[in-house]
């Protein structure tokens, strides 16, 4: 064989071997460098398809559920098309989340977070009781902590809990617990144990209880969104509402709940040491629309876009149901939850406004130091 051979195969395999090397550089770098990661737990306001594998009537999986989401079916998400964490994670940069159950959630999909929530829930374990089989909230931190197994197992211990720790992790909770438990029946169980004024204070000691669990498994990005306008939508209306009026007990429920959720919030934080939690008052915010729809461009604040009956608030949203033309004209998709473009207009509050979100806005909050353990 020649010299001039020689060299050839001596330049082919040196240069396969630095690409190899550098292949597996970049591999390696990938998973150093992996991008933000972003994990949801809450209701069926964040729910994004959990419950499609659940034996359970707290379900969004038929038409027209998903009808303007980009497939044009349903997700799963209590929505037109786009729920919050959907716009949280084009606004932060990250792949759209799956939900923990699915099993596609696996393998370098782990890294870019999880979807933990599943619609029914409230902060306490008999909030929902009617949905039967939904994931409460002790199981979701339980699901939280399995997964970071799973993580830890393709990435090892140390690059899970960075990856944690450098997380926006959302929780959305506490509408449930009046809508589906206080005021559910009349004479409730809980209503019969607490006045309402003692009730509320109840639910902020059971949801510290949650976010410190949230802290001791490792988040330190946390966004915590208190409940909307509850006396005010159309599945409300249809019931209580005589002249489109929002029901006073239920609104009565929100203004208590919000501020203490905040003082709650504002405390933990000073226990801790920083800024660890965030809060947004989507009540005020959604009320804004109800008070003023046309301001934002809404047609009406008081009709949902699907459903039947009264104000299109009884029932659930079906194949049968009536169905608006522009759901862009709508703050409320069904009886209970924000259209896409509601969605739109709230996350935008929360990431660029100032005055219902404390102690700062989200987009202040992914600007600061993520090395806090």
């Amino acid at each position: 064989m020649s010299s001039l051979s020689l060299l050839s195969i001596f330049i082919f395999l040196t240069f396969g071997l630095v690409l190899g090397i550098e292949s597996k550089s970049n591999t390696n770098q990938q998973t150093e460098n992996t991008h933000q990661a972003f994990f949801v737990f809450g209701d069926s306001l964040v729910d994004n398809g959990n419950n499609n594998f659940l034996a359970t009537t707290a379900r969004a999986d038929s038409p027209p559920y998903g009808i303007d989401y980009p497939t044009h079916r349903p997700t799963g998400r209590f929505s037109n098309g786009l729920n919050i964490p959907d716009i949280i994670g084009q606004h932060i940069g990250v792949d759209p989340l799956l939900p923990y159950l699915s099993p596609e959630l696996k393998d370098e999909k782990l890294l870019n977070g999880a979807n933990f929530a599943s619609a029914g829930i409230g902060i306490l374990n008999d909030t929902g009781v009617q949905f039967v089989n939904i994931i409460r909230m002790p199981s979701q931190l339980s699901d939280f902590e399995t997964y970071q197994k799973r993580v830890a197992d393709l990435i090892g211990v140390e690059k899970t809990k960075k990856l944690v720790n450098e997380a926006l992790v959302l929780i959305t909770c506490g509408g449930n617990d009046f809508v589906n438990n206080y005021f559910l029946i009349p004479n409730s169980i809980r209503s019969i144990q607490y006045k309402l004024p003692d009730y509320v204070p109840f639910l902020i000691s059971e949801y510290e209880k949650i976010l410190m669990r949230l802290y001791e498994l490792g988040a330190r990005k946390v966004l915590v969104t208190g409940t909307g306008p509850l006396g005010c939508a159309p599945a409300i209306l249809a019931l209580h509402s005589k002249q489109g009026e929002c029901a006073n007990e239920l609104q009565q429920a929100a203004n208590l709940f919000n501020p203490q959720l905040v003082d709650m919030v504002t405390a933990l934080n000073k226990k801790l040491g920083g800024d660890i939690f965030v809060t947004a008052n989507t009540n005020y915010m959604h009320l804004n629309f109800i008070n003023d729809p046309k301001a934002f461009g809404f047609e009406t604040s008081k009709d949902a876009c699907c459903g039947q009956g009264p104000y299109n608030g009884l029932g659930l949203c079906t194949p049968l149901s009536s169905l608006c033309e522009n759901r862009d004209a709508y703050v409320f998709w069904d009886g209970y939850h924000p259209s896409e473009r509601a969605n739109r207009i709230i996350v935008d509050e929360i990431f660029n406004g100032i005055k219902y979100v404390e102690p700062m806005n989200l987009s202040t909050l992914m600007a600061l130091d993520s090395k806090r353990v």
